[in-house]
C-alpha cells in the first residue's frame, strides 16, 4: 500500500499537485480546485497535530468499524462525507493553496511517523502513524483523481 511517509509516494503526489491548473474541473463533488487544495491542507493540519476537530457522535458509534477504509487497498468512495471543520466553501487563491499544501506534505514526510498526531481521527478514532500515512496518501489520491491528475 502507498504511504505518504515513503518518499517515492510523496514525490508522486507532489508531481500530481503540480499538474493541477486553476481551471481544473472536478469529476464529482462540490469543491473547486482551490477549495480542494485548502481542504487537503486542513486535513494535513489534523494529521500533523495542529488542529483537533472533535469526534462526532456517529464516529464514536461506527467509526471503529469503518476505520479500515482509511488504510486498506481500496480507493475512497466518491462523495464520501467529510469532517465538517475542513469543508471549504469560501473563495480561495489557487496558487497560495497549492504551495501551502505542498509545503505541508514535504514537512509531514520529512518529520516522519514519529511526529504524526496521536490525537484520534474525528470519525475513525485512534490510528497508528502507519495508518495515518496510508490514509493521507489515500485522501490526497482521492482528491487528485477527483480533478483528473
Amino acid at each position: 500500500m502507498k504511504n505518504i511517509f515513503n518518499s517515492i509516494h510523496s514525490v508522486e503526489v507532489l508531481k500530481r499537485i503540480d499538474q493541477l491548473t486553476p481551471n481544473a474541473q472536478p469529476q464529482w463533488g462540490k469543491m473547486n480546485v482551490a477549495q480542494m487544495l485548502a481542504h487537503c491542507s486542513a486535513f494535513q493540519d489534523i494529521v500533523m497535530g495542529n488542529s483537533f476537530p472533535p469526534r462526532g457522535w456517529l464516529g464514536i458509534i461506527v467509526g471503529r468499524f469503518a476505520k479500515p477504509i482509511m488504510y486498506n487497498d481500496k480507493t475512497l468512495p466518491r462523495n464520501m462525507s467529510t469532517i465538517p471543520t475542513i469543508l471549504i466553501a469560501d473563495v480561495r487563491d489557487f496558487e497560495r493553496e497549492k504551495e501551502q499544501l505542498k509545503q505541508k506534505i514535504i514537512l509531514f514526510q520529512n518529520n516522519g511517523p514519529e511526529k504524526c498526531t496521536t490525537h484520534p481521527h474525528p470519525f475513525f478514532g485512534k490510528l497508528t502513524s502507519e495508518q495515518w500515512g496510508i490514509g493521507v496518501y489515500k485522501h490526497l489520491d482521492h482528491h487528485l483523481t477527483q480533478f483528473g491528475v
